[in-house]
């Protein structure tokens, strides 16, 4: 029973998922023919930023832009790292996409450049190609032998409870049909999979890893108890043992961690990479060369997305001016919030603080305020994001505090007033419950306002009346 007790409790477990800031988007929220649509996959409005970054992303894909760098550029709380996020989720699992704020490159233990470095070469993608036997075949009977002292009810075991069973697998094609042999950890691989008689699968004979490919063609008529989801594929044709071609996707990083440490693939989870030798990396970039000649490899430039990059100085920027002239440079995306104001580590005021040098290669994407009607449509997705159900009057009232004061305000408030709800065990949020949140948390303008009405009780305040508190406010 407590073995029973601990799985359900791990089951609940998984269930948890962590909402962050942008967990809504979904992607760029483009038609076919690059077309923002109103609201759409998470994002809404900035209509002409997002029809920019579509054609950014059709350029990606095409490998058209690597080596470039985008700058978007708006006020804060305009959609600039939602647009980032829309486009790292648009190129899926297989583009990399490393994210990285420039005050973090100040605080690591590592020099500035070779955080940089590292930046990059998680932004590079290496798709290794490499031959592998694999048994490809439909599922036609799974048969475990289980010992006596065995507890579980039905099904495959797995975890522990596989150990020391054994068991038959039989597959078949269009052509053959053969029993295999199963050991324990075949078992609990097949378990983790689900796999089920009438699924058709890929087993790689050298790591024992199994993929399910989908369910048979021929059990379509199981539609309604599989589920709309289930995707259905043609039972396997010819031989069901045959080589086939199977691709890796790795990053420069990942090669690099794996070849400067003597932890080797195990120092990727100890987060402590430390300073990479460059000999190392020049070793790696010659054999990736030769794999690239012989057709065993492919390289993938992925997106490096780094926000504030106001925050970066003189010696960053240059970094990054020779480093996007590699032949295999990332693409870069910048974001900032900053108008014209000083470049770090110098004595000189550029647009958005960085070198005009650098800013000639950058394409530039600027995005606009929120109008009313589009921050009611992000609260809207917020309250159903964070499972909040409120009331219209509440979302009017949300809505003109976010015009007010800021499109991050209102939505941190939303969580806050949904507490508040459940304190008076209330179902859905009404406007008393925004109310109360909103006197309790004070937003940037009436803080400020407090700290000027009474400067006089706080220590070694600076501010000497309201239009110098107003100056020391300004980025």
């Amino acid at each position: 029973m407590a073995e029973l007790k601990r799985l359900s409790e791990s089951r609940d477990l998984t269930r948890i998922e962590r909402i962050g800031a942008h967990s809504h988007i979904r992607g760029l929220g483009l038609d076919s023919s690059i077309e923002a649509r109103d609201a759409s996959e998470g994002m809404v409005g900035q209509l002409p930023a997002r029809r920019a970054a579509g054609l950014i992303l059709q350029l990606i894909r095409q490998g058209k832009i690597a080596g470039r760098a985008v700058l978007l550029a708006g006020q804060p709380g305009t959609g600039k790292t939602a647009l980032a996020m829309g486009i790292a989720k648009s190129l899926g699992a297989e583009t990399p996409f490393a994210s990285v704020a420039a005050s973090e490159l100040f605080s690591l233990d590592l020099s500035k450049t070779e955080a940089l470095t590292q930046a990059f070469r998680r932004a590079i993608g290496v798709r290794i190609k490499e031959e592998a036997e694999i048994i490809e075949g439909e599922v036609v009977e799974i048969s475990i032998d289980r010992p006596v002292s065995a507890s579980s009810s039905s099904g495959i075991p797995s975890g522990a409870a596989a150990a020391g069973k054994t068991g038959r697998l039989t597959l078949k094609t269009t052509d053959m049909e053969t029993v295999y042999e199963l050991g324990g950890k075949m078992i609990e691989a097949l378990g983790k999979e689900k796999v089920q008689s009438g699924d058709v699968i890929a087993l790689d004979k050298a790591s024992g890893k199994v993929t399910k490919l989908g369910r048979s063609i021929g059990r379509s008529r199981d539609y309604d108890a599989v589920g709309s989801h289930t995707k259905f594929v043609k039972c396997p044709e010819g031989e069901l043992q045959k080589r086939k071609e199977v691709m890796h996707c790795v990053t420069l990083h990942e090669i690099d961690v794996i070849n400067s440490r003597t932890q080797g693939f195990l120092a990727l989870f100890t987060g402590d990479t430390g300073e990479i030798r460059a000999e190392v990396r020049e070793q790696i970039d010659t054999k990736v060369a030769e794999w690239r000649e012989e057709g065993k490899a492919e390289i993938v430039p992925g997106v490096l997305f780094i926000d504030e990059v106001h925050m970066l100085d003189i010696e960053c920027f240059s970094f990054l001016n020779r480093a996007l002239e590699n032949d295999m440079a990332p693409i870069l995306v910048i974001a900032t919030n900053r108008g014209i104001t000083t470049i770090r580590g110098t004595n000189y005021r550029s647009p958005h603080g960085i070198p005009t040098d650098f800013l000639d290669r950058l394409l530039i994407i600027t995005t606009q305020p929120y109008s009313a009607e589009e921050i009611r449509k992000i609260l809207d997705i917020r309250c159903e994001e964070e499972d909040v159900e409120m009331s219209a009057e509440g979302k009017d009232l949300l809505t003109k505090i976010g015009t007010e004061t800021s499109l991050r305000y209102a939505i941190q408030l939303i969580t806050s007033a949904g507490l508040a709800c459940q304190k008076r065990k209330g179902k859905v949020v009404e406007m008393e419950d925004i109310s109360r949140v909103y006197h309790l948390f004070l937003d940037v303008k009436r803080s400020t306002q407090f700290l000027i009405d009474s400067q006089s009780d706080y220590m070694f305040s600076e501010v000497q009346g309201d239009s110098d508190g107003d100056d020391a406010m300004q980025p």
